[in-house]
């Protein structure tokens, strides 16, 4: 049997907990229509903007903590949050409902009176709060704190919080019942205080309650924050509020740093951790900022998915990408951020992971899919790129992959431009498209006779082409350029050219049940398949799937090998755990030591040697 209070009574409700605060709203929307507009003297709609405002402030350190550009030289702990811990912490902010929940039950006691005896603001009222918090609120946190971490209160009500291995602003609201009324206790008493000496105010509730969260979403952001400078020029101050580092120390080491916010009271109680300075010094100089050895340089896809980075929500992030309706309305935000990127902006780091030891990470152009198709963009997006690769090489980076339209053909020939324009490069810029073609190959049932090829002229669709014509497979390539195709069947060995045929026209494939689609197909273009037919697709984005009488496949993908560390956000429409197969491909390059650039035609012959080096590395097709 479980401990009391060990679980949230909640917990099963899923997202409908959010209805638990329906009485809040239905009271507001009551006095909304006995006043005939806003009641802006009503606790009711108080708690609710608070319970916004107070969500919000854990968003703005999640997210400032996330945006790795940033932030990345001054990380406490330098890993990355895994699917894991996101999954762990999903319920962050159970305890803003149960605080909300117990404040709409202080509204109804004799606590707090109707706001129209209340003055906005009082500085008594803060004075008196402030001296609550260091005489009550900080002994009784750390005292109680201690005593979560003794036996067997730890394993009962305190061990899931330090079961997370990087601190996160979220993590700071992850807990059980006992934790989040233990933190109400100490936040509350200072208020009550206040009200109670007839000095409380409006204005205090909203100071005290969002300088309070401040405080502790800063301190679990895993961002050293504060300069070592400070403390070095005010002494004092480093015994009155604690930094990010000391935190850390604590939820990793697990006997030291109790404090609430003052580590004032950890040297009275004698467990202060002694490198806790030291340490943060080192971290805001940027100790833990490391080179990665492999980059996957990848570009926006459109506006909407433009939200789906780690440092936006998290719980659209670690899923795949979708157009969800809760981010319609910041639509003109991220409208806003295209054309700032497209004006100011260059490449920037989006997101990590660790595998066998080794950094990884993905930098992102500062241009969205539909910029690539502007002929005036061309020049500006390739520059982007280049310098991309050339601040790679100047950082010791082995291996540069290009992701989708960053290596098109008619932009810069799949990478060659940039190998050609500076042959001394040490870092290997490479496609990945190799692999592109081999999971592409290996999804095509073994007793497949015949396919239909769209795309069949471009890089992939040349590859796909020549591979299946050695093994005697039918090739229908889509193409009206009867150049483009000759050349294509002159490349395959002269016994099977005859299996590759140019077709004109969708009809062609009405009886072929295997398309292989490299261009975008409408809807018209669709029905000419038959019945059962299934869709390989190489195209981005991938194609809308009118057909119920027929399946469609996903983009070509490998999952990441299981030693993998750190991924907690999913690469575009990918599984958890899952990358475009032109990432696994870059990475296999860079696994495998290959010292060769993979830049402009697929060698077809390689394709079979980089398929068994993936399933060798540990990729599996997803």
């Amino acid at each position: 049997m479980a401990p009391p209070l060990s679980s949230w009574p909640w917990a099963s409700l899923g997202i409908y907990k959010y209805l638990l605060l329906g009485p809040l709203v239905w009271k507001v929307a009551q006095e909304w229509a006995e006043q005939g507009g806003p009641p802006l003297g009503s606790w009711w709609l108080h708690l609710l903007v608070l319970f916004s405002a107070r969500g919000l402030t854990y968003q703005f350190w999640f997210s400032y903590s996330n945006m790795l550009w940033l932030t990345r030289r001054r990380r406490v702990v330098p890993d990355g949050v895994d699917f894991q811990q996101v999954d762990h912490e999903w319920d962050w902010d159970n305890f803003l409902i149960l605080q909300t929940l117990i404040g709409a039950w202080a509204v109804n006691g004799p606590l707090l009176p109707g706001l129209k005896h209340l003055c906005l603001w009082d500085p008594r009222g803060l004075a008196i709060a402030l001296l609550l918090h260091v005489g009550f609120a900080e002994p009784v946190f750390y005292w109680a704190h201690r005593a979560l971490h003794r036996a067997p209160l730890f394993s009962q009500y305190h061990a899931g919080h330090h079961s997370t291995p990087v601190t996160q602003p979220l993590t700071a609201g992850f807990g059980t019942p006992v934790e989040a009324l233990l933190l109400t206790l100490v936040m509350g008493v200072p208020l009550a205080g206040a009200f109670l000496m007839g000095a409380g105010s409006v204005g205090l509730v909203y100071v005290h309650l969002l300088a309070f969260d401040y405080l502790r979403s800063m301190g679990y952001s895993n961002v050293e924050v504060v300069s070592h400078r400070v403390f070095q020029k005010l002494p004092p101050l480093r015994y009155l509020i604690y930094t990010p580092t000391y935190l850390s120390l604590h939820h990793r080491e697990k006997d030291c740093n109790f404090c609430l916010f003052m580590p004032l009271f950890d040297v009275l109680g004698g467990t202060l951790n002694p490198k806790s300075w030291e340490l943060q010094k080192e971290i805001y100089q940027g100790k833990n900022d490391g080179v990665p050895e492999f980059v996957f340089l990848a570009h926006v896809v459109d506006i909407m998915s433009s939200m789906h980075v780690p440092f936006v929500l998290r719980s659209i992030s670690s899923l795949p990408f979708e157009n969800h309706l809760v981010l319609l309305p910041f639509w003109p935000v991220a409208f806003t951020g295209m054309l700032l990127m497209w004006c100011l902006s260059k490449t920037f780091l989006v997101s990590s992971y660790r595998l066998r030891g080794r950094l990884h990470q993905m930098w992102t152009v500062p241009r969205h899919g539909f910029q690539y198709f502007i002929p005036a963009a061309k020049r500006g997006i390739n520059h982007q790129i280049e310098l991309a690769i050339l601040r790679a090489d100047r950082m010791g980076v082995k291996v540069l992959s290009l992701a989708a339209l960053n290596k098109n053909e008619a932009l810069n020939g799949g990478g060659t431009l940039f190998v050609e324009r500076h042959p001394d490069l040490r870092v290997r810029v490479v496609h990945g498209n190799t692999l592109t073609a081999a999971v592409i190959l290996n999804e095509i049932p073994t007793n497949t006779k015949d396919v239909f090829l769209t795309g069949a002229t471009s890089k992939l669709g040349r590859a796909i082409a020549l591979y299946l014509c050695r093994k005697k497979i039918k090739v229908m390539m889509l193409t009206m350029s009867s150049e483009r195709f000759l050349k294509i069947q002159r490349e395959a060995p002269p016994e099977f050219q005859q299996y590759l045929v140019q077709v004109t026209k969708y009809q062609a494939a009405q009886n072929c049940k295997t398309w292989l689609v490299g261009k975008w197909l409408s809807p018209r273009e669709q029905r000419w398949a038959a019945p059962g037919t299934h869709f390989h697709q190489f195209v981005v984005p991938p194609i809308i799937g009118f057909r119920r009488d027929c399946t469609y496949g996903k983009l070509a993908a490998m999952r990441l090998p299981k030693d993998v560390q750190g991924v907690g956000s999913c690469e575009y429409t990918m599984e958890r755990g899952v990358v475009h197969a032109c990432h696994a491909g870059g990475v296999v390059h860079f696994l495998e030591g290959w010292e060769h650039h993979e830049v402009g035609a697929i060698d077809v012959d390689r394709i079979d040697v980089v398929w068994k080096a993936a399933l060798k590395h540990g990729f599996t097709p997803s």
